[in-house]
């Protein structure tokens, strides 16, 4: 069987380092915040060349408590892609916003930039670009309407930890930058984690009171918040974890590569890299008319594959009070179902991936 994912290969690759971290936690008593959590996020503002960075439960909480932070509620209007992870849009309803989607770019999947200003209204606050699969979305241009029409810029890049625009990383282009830290992520937890990155001091504040129940002193709160604190544990492995991410994304980087070069002449639609790109491929997402049957036929050979996204957000049961119906955004929808995602790690063999390669060739023929 070959997984989509093997997270028990990359423990063992770090077994040394990640356990002396979980042991050192453990003997330390700092388990919720602390100094584990403080240096994990210095690392991360370092990392990406910003000021600031807020560690979290999870890349949702990220969404929404960027979104609280730059004090978006009811009656306003946040621009997202409208092929995305359900996130994207399910946060922007959780307080109280509404979603207002754009298709997508057919062939990177990123946000169309030539279709944002049409989205746009008196109630419009704020654009979220996502960098979807690892691809960096196209930032000037999004920045230049956001400048241009008085609107917010939230970065999701929860599948794009380390990818470059321009030579500048993703996630750092925006008001407030959106992590995850899933175990499936290019930089993963053992459990649920993610984190915001500013470079604005207010906001940086804000979102550190929105995390910890309004608090700026404990026990007094300010305002309604969350508990949404990166545990001491995940921090700790993340830690040990993020010397390696380069060199994980660029092994990410060559397997992918290598796939297209394989699949691109049997007929097989497969990633572009724009040139203004360096893309870190949390998945490789190949396309195809025949989804469904070569996924059938992957399965009856023991490899494993995985549809993102079967359903565009704008057509989820959540959505259906918009008024959105099918054929609003066919990029969105035709991607949502014909692409699939071949297993992608970077410890795969290149055994494994040419035994995905032939299979997925055999198909082809």
């Amino acid at each position: 069987m070959i997984p989509l994912v093997d997270l028990t290969a990359q423990y063992h690759s770090l077994k040394k380092e990640i356990d002396a971290a979980v042991l050192s936690t453990l003997e330390s008593g700092h388990f919720i915040l602390g100094p584990t959590v403080t240096k994990f996020e210095e690392s991360i503002a370092s990392y990406l060349g910003m000021d600031f960075g807020i560690g979290l439960a999870s890349g949702t909480d990220a969404l929404v408590l960027a979104l609280r932070a730059l004090n978006i509620g009811d009656g306003d209007e946040v621009i997202i892609p409208a092929y995305t992870f359900f996130a994207t849009a399910g946060t922007v309803m959780s307080v109280g916003a509404k979603p207002i989607f754009v298709d997508v770019d057919p062939h990177s999947y990123q946000i169309d930039v030539n279709k944002i200003k049409d989205a746009i209204t008196p109630k419009t606050k704020v654009i979220i670009p996502v960098h979807l699969y690892g691809h960096p979305a196209e930032m000037n241009p999004i920045l230049e309407i956001a400048r241009e029409n008085g609107l917010k810029v939230i970065e999701d890049n929860a599948q794009a930890f380390g990818a470059e625009y321009q030579g500048k990383k993703t996630g750092t282009f925006g008001d407030i930058g959106c992590l995850s830290f899933f175990p499936t992520k290019n930089l993963g937890a053992f459990g649920d984690a993610g984190a915001v990155v500013t470079n604005d001091p207010s906001l940086a504040e804000r979102m550190r009171m929105l995390r910890t129940h309004g608090w700026k002193k404990k026990y007094y709160s300010e305002e309604v918040g969350y508990n949404s604190r990166l545990d001491a544990l995940q921090a700790a492995i993340l830690q040990a974890k993020l010397p390696y991410v380069d060199t994980w994304n660029q092994k990410r980087l060559e397997i992918s590569r290598r796939y297209s070069e394989q699949l691109a002449p049997v007929g097989i639609v497969v990633p572009v890299e724009r040139d203004w790109a360096k893309p870190v491929y949390h998945l490789y997402i190949i396309r195809t008319p025949r989804r469904d049957e070569l996924q059938a036929c992957l399965k009856q050979k023991g490899i494993a594959s995985e549809v993102y996204y079967p359903l565009p957000p704008h057509l989820s049961i959540p959505c259906r009070k918009f008024g959105y119906k099918e054929g609003d955004f066919p990029h969105a929808e035709l991607a949502s179902q014909q692409t699939l995602a071949l297993p992608l790690y970077p410890e795969l063999t290149l055994s494994q991936q040419d035994e995905v390669v032939i299979a997925v060739r055999e198909f082809m023929s």
